[in-house]
């Protein structure tokens, strides 16, 4: 590729990097998914209004699930913002920015500018990553965090300097404080596995990885009194059913290695192949080029060792092994290896040059684009969402005129138009999916909708109750007054007098039955969001999939 087509194509990353911004912050006033994300913006929640960052809890009870670093930085931002949608969201979401800023840096440092700035922008519009800002858990921090340490790590290497190791390590500590111990394997996978493909054996046994692991168990030690005041001080506590459970063991081994080896009290069932179809869609629309890529990197690698940097593939494939080999799965956990299959997949689209390899890829790409339009388009048809406003219309009409006459209109080069289009395409979509989409599906988690309901018209502060099930974090974070939560049995006790309750319609009829008096305030449709089927996006068959909730007033 000539440097002057790719200096010209330059000037435009910059402008596309500030719309990849705008498209992942495009949902920041969407509620929260739940019942993963409302769960840890509630636990978050409660953490500032009781102004207590040592305790987690959730549903009222201590929780012993996650480390405490995304509760504190959650809880700060309620503090200074206030509690809502967007301050829940936003720290996440700027962690994942400081995960692109590093993944910029590392790419261009590694390879050079172009590299480093495409990386990036792959980063930004990877699939997963942007519908991961709805279902905010830990991967935006960590996917940030990791990237940042590595880098760090990196940079002590290779200049000897303590300030950068430092700074890693830093990093290193709050993934840890994040997730658990599982966050070092990827940044563990980068310095260690290039040190041994390289064969550089003083640089792996240098004192300064000694003094490393010295400034991370300092760093961890807020972590550490914080779970001992909990839990390990307080044997009575029943946790995961059992008494005398040590929220540091827990912490160093059950939580990440039990899960491993699915002999801790969170167990799932393992399939090897998850992550690989996984993958096929979460790195969507880069997901078949980065399966060429690692293909291309290992095979021209292989001849030249020592001169090639395999921080990427190092870190990026032993996570994605160990996780596949791992009996409890999810999605989101392949998000803070995007970072290093992002330079993957833009180092080997700056240094392909066979004509045949570069029609291919033009071919598959626009074959790509063309369908994930299609599926859009297909979508919208069936589920026919009523938030399409003009202004949203007109955003994406322009980007699908700008998709089909833009990138030739900037470069001659078939590669940087390869990249550009793509890059277009990804904002048409998640702009969509954001501002149309998810602004109507999350009308159907009615635990939200209800709580922002009573918010507005419970002026007389009746209690508010809502009966205990797999929804019910959703309406513990929208609440803004307290909330009593009861089992939906005959022995459930209710306040005196009047209150309010959320609960479905069946039990609102139990409730008559019992000679309770029952106002039928609002009604609500219900539909757990984060598991979609065909028959609910179909409008036609929609109603079928729905279950019917009321908010009414209770007395006798």
């Amino acid at each position: 590729m000539q440097k002057t087509t790719l200096a010209i194509a330059e000037k435009w990353l910059y402008l596309f990097i500030g719309i990849a911004i705008i498209v992942n912050l495009s949902g920041l006033f969407v509620p929260v998914i739940g019942p993963d994300g409302t769960l840890y913006a509630s636990i978050a929640k409660t953490m500032a209004q009781r102004n207590n960052f040592v305790d987690l809890y959730a549903y009222g009870t201590d929780w012993l699930d996650k480390p405490h670093f995304p509760f504190w930085v959650g809880a700060l931002s309620f503090k200074l913002f206030g509690i809502s949608t967007w301050a829940y969201k936003l720290p996440a979401i700027l962690f994942l920015f400081v995960g692109a800023f590093y993944t910029y840096l590392f790419g261009k440092d590694l390879y050079n500018r172009q590299v480093g700035l495409w990386a990036c922008l792959i980063l930004l519009t990877a699939q997963h990553i942007v519908l991961s800002n709805n279902d905010v858990r830990a991967e935006p921090y960590l996917t940030g965090l990791i990237i940042a340490a590595v880098y760090h790590l990196y940079k002590a290497h290779i200049a000897n300097n303590y300030v950068q190791l430092l700074w890693g390590c830093m990093f290193i500590a709050c993934a840890i404080m994040t997730k658990g111990m599982f966050a070092i394997i990827p940044i563990g996978g980068a310095i260690v596995g290039h040190f041994i493909i390289t064969q550089q054996w003083k640089s792996l046994f240098h004192l300064r990885w000694l003094v490393g692991v010295i400034f991370i168990f300092i760093f961890i030690l807020p972590e550490l009194y914080c779970l001992y005041r909990q839990f390990d001080a307080h044997p009575e506590k029943l946790v995961f059913g059992q008494h005398n459970v040590s929220g540091i063991r827990f912490f160093f081994w059950d939580s990440q290695f039990g899960r491993f080896f699915n002999t801790g009290p969170i167990k799932g069932n393992g399939d090897p192949s998850f992550f690989i179809h996984t993958t096929l869609w979460a790195f969507l629309p880069w997901s078949l080029l980065l399966f060429v890529a690692i293909y291309r990197f290992i095979k021209d690698g292989s001849k030249r060792l020592k001169a090639t940097d395999w921080y990427c593939i190092s870190a990026s494939l032993l996570t994605f092994l160990l996780f596949s080999a791992s009996k409890f799965q999810l999605p989101h956990y392949l998000n803070i290896v995007f970072p290093f299959f992002a330079i993957t997949t833009a180092q080997y689209l700056y240094t392909v040059k066979a004509a045949t390899s570069i029609k291919i890829i033009k071919i598959t790409q626009l074959v790509i684009i063309v369908l994930l339009i299609a599926v859009i388009g297909v979508l919208h048809f069936f589920y026919k969402p009523e938030t399409l406003s003009i202004t949203i219309s007109f955003c994406l009409a322009a980007l699908l005129f700008a998709l089909v006459f833009l990138p030739q209109g900037i470069t001659s080069a078939i590669i940087p138009q390869v990249v550009l289009r793509t890059l277009i395409a990804s904002f048409l979509i998640n702009i969509y999916l954001n501002t149309v989409f998810y602004a109507s599906l999350l009308k159907y988690q009615a635990g939200s909708q209800a709580a922002m309901w009573i918010n507005a018209h419970n002026p007389a502060n009746f209690p508010v109750v809502q009966v205990n099930d797999d929804y019910v974090s959703a309406m513990n974070f929208y609440i803004a007054s307290p909330i009593i939560t009861v089992n939906d049995d005959v022995k459930a006790v209710y306040p005196v007098g009047t209150f309010m309750m959320y609960a479905t319609v069946d039990k609102m009829r139990s409730l008559t039955q019992q000679g309770y008096k029952v106002k039928t305030l609002k009604t609500f449709e219900r539909y757990w969001v984060s598991r979609l089927k065909l028959s609910f996006l179909d409008k036609n068959t929609r109603e079928s999939q729905l279950t019917q909730t009321e908010v009414a007033l209770i007395s006798r």
